[in-house]
């Protein structure tokens, strides 16, 4: 198979799976998850003409006064009377205002002497201190689009406009195997020969930001049909991640154990550094995705491909990362014949490089807090100029 352009990959990667299934889920669930379908209003928001200040409701028309206060107003009260001219109303922050009135004196420019009442300062138009019913928003209106990701402040609109349960997809189900003979569990010793397994642990808590469930199923060994055992219980996920055993040595025996569990592989290698042998494919519900084996490239393409499709299967409108323009505070060589994806971290006077890019270098990729995407064939880029970041954070 040919090197795929990234763009390309992550296109036939989301063609591979639709959105999950909608769910009716309630309110205090869906906060990380998209929206399925748009979100009607049920209400008027606010549903009637409110105060917006302490004070008195009355007719502007009728200022400096006097006005006699007849009656009042106060948030979850009963509803006041109507005015009668030269009537007022004393009123509270977020109460309705009495029919005939249309101004709020506030109460510091107010002089009141029994039920007597004046205004003492400021002229009062119409309108003025009054939240006017429906304009938040209005019954029927949309709220949030479908896609829209569900944040605090969408899910307190939401909630105001009288929803207890929103429309969502399914979490999804990520399943998570390592492998390689030389790997041993976090923590324990790792003698001379041995790595201790740190992709999932990372992948994991790469995941945590997202709203899915993700089920850590252990090292797998360098043995075909310890693999295909593997695969077979992975098979319940809606994606299946392996890390390691993704090229071509002897012992890269993921995708022949993929297929012989039944897979189907839809594409292998991407145009891109690091990250390289990435695969991806189905075995018959669940998507799989084969990641490289060194933490960098498992955390580049677990950035680039899982993550996004994660978000694409959760029913995010914009499932890709985002990209900015930043300036360079040291330059950088050109590009080679596939995409560079260089680690590197913002600071007041532009965006530097990491020390060093191995696709092994781990302590650098800890200092990261963006990408820099380079295109293949990039000529050298001088300090200042311009570049297409990807931040991780």
């Amino acid at each position: 198979m040919s090197l795929l352009p990234v763009a390309e990959a992550q296109r036939r990667l989301f063609a591979l799976a639709g959105p999950l299934p909608v769910e009716q889920a309630p309110i205090t669930q869906c906060t990380g998850r998209w929206l399925a379908h748009d979100l009607p209003a049920l209400r008027d928001q606010p549903w009637a003409d409110l105060s917006a200040m302490d004070g008195y409701a009355l007719r502007a028309a009728e200022q400096p006064g006097p006005w006699h206060v007849a009656s009042t107003s106060t948030a979850g009260g009963p509803p006041p009377p109507p005015l009668l001219p030269g009537q007022a109303c004393r009123i509270f922050t977020g109460a309705p205002l009495p029919p005939g009135a249309d101004a709020i004196l506030i109460q510091e420019n107010a002089a009141r002497d029994g039920d007597a009442l004046r205004a003492v300062d400021g002229t009062l138009a119409p309108g003025r201190h009054v939240r006017p019913a429906a304009s938040d928003f209005a019954r029927g209106a949309t709220l949030l689009g479908s896609g829209t990701w569900l944040g605090p402040a969408q899910i307190a609109l939401a909630v105001l406009g009288g929803h207890g349960h929103l429309p969502v997809r399914r979490r999804p189900r990520i399943a998570l195997l390592s492998t390689g003979n030389e790997l041993v569990a976090p923590g324990l010793p790792a003698p001379p020969g041995f790595l201790p397994s740190s992709n999932a642990p990372m992948l994991a808590a790469m995941l945590a930001a997202l709203p899915c469930d993700v089920q850590d199923l252990g090292i797998v060994p360098d043995n075909l049909d310890a693999m295909v055992d593997a695969m077979a219980r992975a098979s319940a996920a809606d994606i299946i991640v392996t890390t390691g055993g993704a090229s071509v040595g002897d012992h890269d025996l993921v995708r022949p154990a993929f297929l012989r569990a039944g897979g189907q592989l839809d594409f292998w290698k991407i145009r891109m550094r690091p990250g390289k042998p990435l695969a991806a494919g189905r075995l018959g519900d669940a998507m799989f995705l084969g990641l490289p084996g060194n933490p960098v490239s498992a955390f580049v393409t677990g950035f680039l491909f899982l993550m996004p499709l994660i978000r694409h299967i959760g029913g995010a409108a914009s499932p890709l990362p985002v990209t900015m323009d930043a300036r360079l505070a040291s330059p950088l060589p050109a590009t080679g014949d596939r995409d560079d994806y260089l680690r590197a971290f913002r600071r007041e006077g532009g965006i530097v490089s990491v020390t060093s890019q191995d696709s092994a270098a781990t302590a650098s990729m800890a200092m990261a807090d963006c990408l820099i995407l380079r295109p293949a064939g990039s000529p050298p880029a001088a300090s200042g100029q311009a570049v297409t970041i990807l931040p991780l954070a």
